[in-house]
């Protein structure tokens, strides 16, 4: 219910919105959770397994229950928790997991059967009958699991990335993160100040405690108004930062669109990756529940969310209020609500030495220990010395005392530190480099103490980076000692919930560490703690205490679990932004790519690229008319090939040789300057990864050639070695693939062509086989190099990409007037396959130098990536398979890449298996179809037959095993 004159929003303006197709008011400011409880909605959601009744827990972004759906349709965003979700004029939420309504839920039925579904159930049934697991189990475990649902369509929304780079980053805007802020700005320092709230103030906003003598969210205004002021200064609010990795740099979620209608070009979310030189922790810390029997009801609140919605939102959770706690901290609870004019029907509190704060009657050394109201709280049990009370409420608000937010910390792998006096887990000083903690994440509660504790370490931090900073005086605020007993969980008949999300209760906990599941991590496997997407951020340490106590040891020893990034739920779409349908896979054209598609060409993709596939001729009905013709034109004249796709990749440096030993199994440090030389490049497990050329402009200047499919993969590489692997040779790597457009001619007469676009004429002296340099091309500055891939006297000219087109237009007339054309990708598999040129289709990640023949290309004169791994035992058993090229030796002429080989009259299975077909096209020069592939000890088994079997097409072909180049074996084409 709403209570006048409390809440810091005033006379907000009222607000529509519906949930579950009913219709409600709040008002402007309010969270969809505050907005519910004004409306007196407790029952907001079901639980996962179970599907008991749930209402909202807490206030914030660590809430477990109250997660619904936003919007409908397509435009549905399901999992948004209510807690965190601002209303807005024509939100339309919905209640997830429950058929058919919320109140009535049919699957709550799982609820009577609960004795049967207890923590690891899973693992010991749906294990018979074998044939029922597909037919019937995964169907319905499958229909009955998740939370919200997504629409099934394509998403409409637009998401969006972003880069932020400071000195300082300050994560969490309360009283600490304010203060730390306010230092470094006031220092002159970049600072980022994010919080995920909408508003920034952290606790200051939801207590009623004054700061230099003005109430708390007015002190928060006057330090944000000079914030503000300040250009050094940006603040960031509903701003989550949701991980921390190396280098300083942080992943956060900004959520953009979700607190207000949706508007064309308004993205829901904003990704950034923010670079912090330093960064401060002032995530401040999470109230614990207590497990007792039946604590899930709607109703029952965390303490010190009863009272922000009272001092946030002016909303009371109910008309009369009771508080279970283990610490004073609870008791401020029952004082604002009284001071609110609302009803406290009793504090209970487990210690025995408690004091009461104010005039409410108070329990000490009690425990609640039953509760009533199946969709909502109506009554609870109170045993304490005397006997056991029942006590009429609607809303119970306990507390367990609280947890600083460690989070972060632990995101590189480290681990918190147990303290006693406060029963939780602090962070472990430098567990994450650059970062320190500050306020209530550190284990400070009090206001006074967060103010000092985030000035001084926000000092500290600019003082690492040389930035003097001024003490800035710290104001006057309460500083009440925390005091707190831990208690975990009380006995009692009922089940004592810890992991809301997830349905976890201590019997679960306690049955784990029964079964030997001893260590937390197997418990919270075998459980599935802490597992639900609030990550256990409010049970996580009271299910730890259970486990300790089962297994006899300590918290400390115990330990925790390992937390991960990211600290809330990012949806892929943020974390993907402008990767949605085409930008998915970008469509990458080259300079040639008009001209194709005017002639008529197929584009078919490689990689990311689009590629013609052939070019059609008048009278030509079928492609491999045309892909004959192409084959011929390059055999006979000369041919056309745009081949600007293959990754460039520039590498310059005094080191760029010996570089280039490293990544490549042979030598590259002697290549002359002027030549190119073909390299091998294997991984660090000794297979292929790419091949290619790369050629030597200068002498610390190369230009490195890779297939068109690994230009990432083999960039990544370079840049892995050159910081990690090799970080003390001097060179720089930088992809130039899109400067460059690059064509290939090839065939008979492509010098003749070439001479008649050159600025200089050359022949076989100047320009000998695998020379390379500078060459004006009609004009224009570019690059010259005589390479082959087509097994034909052949060229590859390069000009900066702005000429591609021209270019291309220019090269293919004049092949046409000799004879020739431009031929596809078709074409070039059949060119390259005659003469045995491998592709990825035969370095695909599982073969080696030794498998495709190169293995004398492994030179063991000097070290290289991948060099010890490619001399293991078994990598160079003459039993592996090998290449081979193969022909039709029988009346069947069909090859079929896929298929596999077999000795002739073996049964086709797959312990007869010989080898595989990799690439096939039928070779217009031979008049047959040829194969490549790989067979055990295929290179010493040519001219032997055997027999190819594609199960899949039907296809039986006995085959010629065969020497991998059929055209040209000696070179002399090329060479010519």
């Amino acid at each position: 219910m709403r209570i006048q004159g409390k809440g810091i929003y005033g006379n907000a303006a009222s607000v529509p919105f519906t949930f579950d197709g009913q219709s409600y008011a709040g008002r402007d400011g309010d969270t969809l959770a505050a907005a519910l409880l004004a409306n007196d909605v407790r029952l907001v959601a079901r639980s996962f397994k179970y599907h008991r009744p749930r209402g909202i827990l807490t206030a914030g972004s660590e809430e477990p229950n109250a997660l619904v759906t936003i919007g409908k349709g397509a435009k549905a965003d399901p999992n948004q928790r209510a807690t965190t979700q601002e209303i807005f004029t024509g939100l339309q939420a919905q209640s997830q997991n429950r058929w058919p309504s919320l109140r009535m839920d049919a699957m709550g039925v799982n609820d009577l059967i609960s004795p049967f579904l207890g923590a690891g159930f899973y693992y010991k049934t749906f294990m018979w009958p074998r044939a029922f697991w597909e037919r019937v189990y995964e169907p319905i475990i499958r229909h009955a699991a998740g939370l919200g649902a997504l629409s099934g369509k394509h998403n409409p929304d637009t998401y969006e990335k972003a880069f932020a780079f400071c000195d300082l980053l300050v994560i969490g805007a309360g009283p600490a993160g304010l203060m730390a802020a306010l230092t470094a700005g006031r220092a002159g320092a970049d600072v980022i100040l994010a919080d995920e709230d909408a508003r920034m103030g952290g606790r200051l906003l939801a207590e009623t405690h004054d700061v230099d003598g003005m109430v708390g969210h007015l002190w928060v205004e006057q330090v944000l108004s000079e914030l503000r002021g300040m250009d050094n200064v940006r603040l960031m609010t509903r701003t989550t930062v949701t991980g921390a990795y190396d280098q300083g740099t942080y992943g956060a979620l900004e959520r953009v669109g979700h607190h207000r209608p949706r508007a064309d070009g308004l993205p829901r979310e904003c990704f950034w990756r923010i670079v912090a030189k330093r960064a401060v922790l002032c995530a401040g810390a999470l109230e614990r529940p207590i497990a007792f029997p039946n604590n899930d009801r709607p109703g029952i609140m965390t303490a010190g969310a009863v009272r922000t919605y009272l001092n946030r939102w002016g909303v009371a959770p109910g008309q009369a209020i009771t508080v279970f706690a283990n610490n004073d901290d609870a008791h401020r609870t029952a004082l604002d609500m009284i001071a609110a004019g609302v009803t406290v029907a009793g504090v209970i509190d487990s210690r025995e030495d408690a004091r009461a704060l104010g005039d409410y009657l108070l329990f000490t050394g009690a425990q609640v220990t039953a509760t009533r109201g199946r969709l909502g709280l109506e009554q609870i049990s109170v045993t304490h010395a005397g006997g056991t009370d029942k006590i009429a409420t609607d809303c119970l608000a306990m507390s367990g005392g609280w947890n600083p937010s460690v989070h972060l910390t632990c995101h590189m792998n480290g681990r918190p530190t147990w303290r006693t006096d406060i029963a939780s887990f602090v962070p472990t000083p430098e567990a994450v480099p650059g970062m320190t903690v500050a306020g209530a994440a550190n284990g400070h509660f009090s206001t006074a103490a967060c103010l000092a504790d985030g000035a001084a370490v926000a000092v500290a931090a600019l003082a690492a980076l040389k930035i003097k900073a001024k003490p800035t005086a710290t104001p006057q605020a309460e500083d009440t000692p925390y005091r707190m007993e831990p208690l975990w969980f009380v006995e009692g008949k009922g089940r004592k919930w810890l992991d809301f999300q997830n349905d976890v209760h201590v019997k679960d906990i306690k049955l784990a560490a029964q079964e030997n599941f001893r260590s937390v991590e197997h418990m919270k496997r075998y459980t599935t703690q802490g597992m639900a997407t609030d990550q256990g951020k409010n049970s996580n340490v009271a299910a730890l205490a259970v486990l300790a106590d089962a297994t006899g040891r300590g918290i400390p020893e115990t330990g925790t679990t390992t937390f991960r990034p990211p600290y809330v739920p990012v949806a892929i779409a943020a974390m993907g932004a402008g990767s949605q349908g085409a930008g998915f896979a970008p469509q990458r054209f080259t300079t040639s790519h008009k001209a194709s598609v005017a002639r008529g060409a197929p584009m078919i993709e490689a990689g990311l690229w689009y590629r013609p596939s052939f070019y059609a001729a008048d009278g030509e009905t079928t492609w491999r008319q045309s892909c004959d013709r192409e084959v011929n034109a390059v055999r006979n004249a000369v041919g056309i090939s745009d081949v600007s796709t293959l990754g460039k990749i520039d590498i310059q440096g005094p080191d760029a040789a010996a570089f280039l030993d490293f990544v490549y199994c042979n030598t590259f440090s002697t290549l002359k300057i002027g030549r190119v030389r073909y390299g091998l490049m294997l991984r660090e497990d000794g297979h292929v990864m790419d091949d290619g050329t790369t050629a030597r402009l200068g002498e610390n200047h190369f230009v490195m050639t890779t297939t068109t499919a690994a230009a990432g993969l083999v960039m990544r590489h370079l840049d892995f070695v050159a910081q990690v692997l090799r970080p003390d040779l001097d060179v720089q790597c930088i992809s130039v693939t899109e400067q460059w457009a690059q064509f290939a001619v090839a065939g008979p007469k492509s010098r003749a062509l070439l001479n008649g676009v050159l600025d200089a004429p050359i022949d076989d002296e100047s320009w000998p086989f695998m020379a390379c340099g500078d060459m004006g091309v009609a004009g224009v500055q570019g690059r010259l190099f005589r390479i082959s891939f087509s097994g034909e006297h052949a060229y590859e000219v390069a000009v900066p990409a702005r000429y591609g087109a021209s270019l291309y237009d220019l090269l293919v007339e004049r092949a046409e007037a000799m004879g020739g054309c431009a031929y596809g990708m078709e074409a070039l598999n059949v060119l390259r396959i005659e003469k045995g040129h491998i592709t990825h289709s035969e370095i695909h990640g599982r073969t080696t130098a030794f498998d495709i023949g190169f293995g004398r290309m492994v030179s063991q004169k000097k070290d290289c990536i991948g060099n010890a791994a490619s001399q293991r035992e078994g990598l160079l058993d003459d039993d592996r398979e090998q290449l081979v090229g193969l022909k039709p030796a029988g009346a069947v002429k069909q090859i079929t890449a896929g298929a596999h080989l077999f000795n002739q009259g073996a049964d086709p299975v797959r312990t007869n298996d010989q080898g595989y077909v990799t690439s096939v096209g039928f070779s217009p020069t031979l008049g047959t179809t040829l194969g490549l592939g790989f067979l055990r000890n295929g290179r010493a088994r040519h001219g032997e037959v055997i027999t190819m079997v594609d199960h899949l097409r039907g296809v039986t072909t006995q085959c010629e095993v065969c020497d991998p180049v059929f055209v040209d074996a000696t070179g002399g084409r090329l060479r010519g």
